[in-house]
């Protein structure tokens, strides 16, 4: 069974949904609730394959932090659910042959579109968020939890999520782009999203260099804070070769080697939103604290 998972659960699974994401989207079927519906099964598939093959089984052990998890997960799927309730709005307003966005090209091709938009933006602001105080500080939440599991991809200060996913998503409101397709897209990403953070013991083999999946992605989240400065593209790591950022070794850190030196960070969900702003950012724009983060 567990050779079974490491090679075949991303690509059946991610994939798999992908698929039928897109040949929703392309045949017109609306968004909600099939659309929501379809990320709740693959999430839950993923935290069920974790029971099955964990990577860490101590990561599978409740660190006190499960439930605080869970309400980030929903805070930032209801964040989604938004942007992309305005997507459908803001196109709502502009006239019918608005010329910027391809909408006669095939769904999957918009969707691709939409997702190379979102994912440059995307991690454009996740190396900004490594490099200035504040921003950092906000992101740090995401980097505290001293285990890697599938609730862990929405453990993200709302400030934080909106910092990210702000550049991209305006710039596919801006040029107009098809609704369906921008939450086809954002629908396979929180799928994504939770294989990339799960502890979950598979592979991708060379495709690994292409998706940011969870044997790439756990070096991002390392405890020396400069030796994570890598592997910072949400879906993609295209922009990561592009931009001298990737990394990669035989074997992806494991218990001990996640989290934060500053331990901080409080346990409680309110506690966690006002925890940035407690403190006056002592660091500056170019480099934040060296004793917080990998």
């Amino acid at each position: 069974m567990r050779p079974l998972i490491r090679t075949l659960a991303y690509p059946l699974v991610a994939g798999g949904l992908a698929i039928v994401l897109v040949t929703m989207a392309s045949q017109g079927v609306v968004y909600w609730p099939l659309f929501p519906l379809i990320v709740i099964i693959g999430i839950s598939i993923v935290a069920l394959l974790e029971r099955i093959a964990p990577y860490e089984p101590e990561w599978n052990r409740d660190h006190g932090d499960t439930r605080v998890d869970a309400l980030h997960l929903i805070v930032s799927h209801a964040l989604i659910q938004s942007a992309i309730a305005i997507s459908f709005g803001m196109r709502a307003l502009m006239p019918e042959n608005f010329a910027l966005w391809p909408t006669a090209a095939p769904m999957w091709a918009q969707v691709l579109l939409a997702g190379a938009i979102m994912d440059l933006g995307l991690y454009a602001m996740h190396r900004a968020s490594h490099a200035s105080g504040l921003l950092w500080r906000l992101h740090a939440l995401h980097h505290s939890p001293e285990r890697l599991y599938w609730l862990n991809g929405g453990r993200r200060h709302p400030l934080s999520a909106l910092v990210l996913a702000g550049p991209g998503l305006t710039v596919l409101f801006l040029l107009g782009a098809t609704p369906i397709a921008v939450g086809a897209w954002l629908s396979f990403m929180s799928i994504h999203l939770a294989f990339q953070h799960a502890n979950l013991d598979y592979k991708l083999g060379p495709f690994r260099y292409v998706f940011g999946v969870a044997e790439m992605h756990r070096w991002h989240h390392k405890r020396e804070f400069e030796d994570a400065q890598v592997n910072f593209g949400e879906v993609w790591l295209i922009w990561d070769h592009l931009f001298g950022t990737f990394h990669d070794a035989p074997k992806s850190p494991g218990k001990g080697e996640v989290g934060l030196h500053d331990q901080a960070i409080p346990p409680g969900y309110w506690q966690q939103l006002r925890w940035p702003f407690e403190r006056a950012v002592t660091t500056t724009s170019e480099h934040p604290p060296q004793n917080v983060a990998r």
